[in-house]
């Protein structure tokens, strides 16, 4: 069958997936990309490394001091920017599919802000553990999903409208959050309030091994799902019409979506717009006329690994990770507004 682009057909037994040339070509780019930044993030430091001396390190030639800084000390930080950046921009892509729309960023619609205000009360109330922290996270994301659509919904759900209602209900959980910081404790405020502002200062190799393996479940869910989420694109009633069950699909891609944002805001606290910037561009790298999952994956991992390079040794002082891509999305959002008001004119 001609589908009008050139693409790659894999078929084992009653099982066959279609991929397009252009994509596996965009990603096999980033992923070069993704692997020269991540051996530079491993080189640089106030203590620096040759290429020669990190690769021996992580095939474990080096040992001593080498293999300290290397293994026990660089490399998890490297591997959290890669793993929870991919969520983030798995995340942002189904949304953005789902609501077809490219302002439909988890950040922006309360999403990220539900599962801050969950990990928040975990942290303030119960001072739980990290898995404790994780399933706050979820229940806060995912009840703000629940109160969002059903305060959006209005025979059917449009995505302009759920973009109005998520904005508003993010702002609400915003001074939320900011009371119970002030009803804390000192040390505690301090520590939520360097939290929330997402950071991979501290990130140990439990929280990535744990986190990989829950990112690594979520993103595979999503690619069985990938699919009819391009039906949904083209509404409801279209993808009904090809045999998509529309209720189960969405209700599915949300949860998947939520728990995505919800591990990575348990694990360094909410590292906003990755999952905004993301998606489109890697919609624009592969040219699709949608969102694809793997792209923005690919991107979310480059930008967030790039972003905690720049907090880490070109920023003046260390910063979260979370400030420099507030910067950077900021500017794309403001940019991105301006070219759709232009384009409604």
């Amino acid at each position: 069958m001609d589908f009008g682009r050139q693409v790659l057909i894999l078929r084992r037994r009653r099982v066959a997936v279609r991929l397009e040339w252009r994509s596996i070509v965009v990603c096999a780019v980033l992923a070069v990309a993704v692997a020269g930044l991540a051996l530079l993030a491993l080189m640089t430091g106030s203590y620096r490394l040759g290429a020669g001396k990190v690769i021996s390190a992580l095939a474990g030639g080096e040992t001593g001091l080498v293999h300290t800084i290397v293994v026990q000390w660089r490399l998890p930080r490297v591997c959290a920017a890669l793993v929870f950046g991919a969520a983030l921009g798995g995340s942002g892509a189904i949304f953005q599919s789902l609501l077809r729309n490219p302002l439909a960023d988890p950040g922006i619609i309360g999403f990220s802000q539900g599962s801050y205000t969950g990990a928040l009360i975990v942290i303030l109330l119960v001072n739980g553990t990290y898995l404790e922290l994780g399933l706050g996270a979820l229940l806060g994301g995912t009840a703000t999903a629940v109160v969002v659509y059903a305060l959006a919904y209005r025979r059917g759900v449009q995505g302009f409208r759920l973009i109005v209602v998520g904005i508003g209900v993010s702002a609400m959980l915003g001074s939320l959050n900011a009371w119970l910081i002030l009803r804390a404790q000192l040390e505690e405020a301090m520590s939520a309030a360097t939290w929330g502002a997402g950071s991979l200062n501290g990130v140990s190799w439990d929280q990535v091994i744990l986190g990989g393996a829950g990112v690594l479940v979520l993103l595979l869910l999503a690619a069985t799902l990938s699919r009819p989420m391009r039906h949904l694109e083209l509404g409801d009633d279209t993808a009904a019409a090809q045999g998509v069950r529309v209720p189960a699909t969405r209700l599915g891609l949300v949860v998947v979506g939520v728990a995505l944002t919800a591990t990575v805001t348990a694990a360094s606290g909410p590292i906003l717009f990755v999952s905004l910037v993301a998606p489109q561009i890697a919609r624009r790298l592969t040219r699709t006329a949608g969102i694809t999952l793997a792209p923005a994956a690919w991107v979310g991992a480059l930008l967030c690994l790039a972003a905690d390079y720049v907090a880490q040794h070109v920023a003046p002082a260390p910063l979260p990770v979370g400030v420099i891509t507030v910067m950077l999305g900021g500017g794309y959002l403001g940019w991105l507004l301006f070219t759709e008001a232009r384009r409604r004119l």
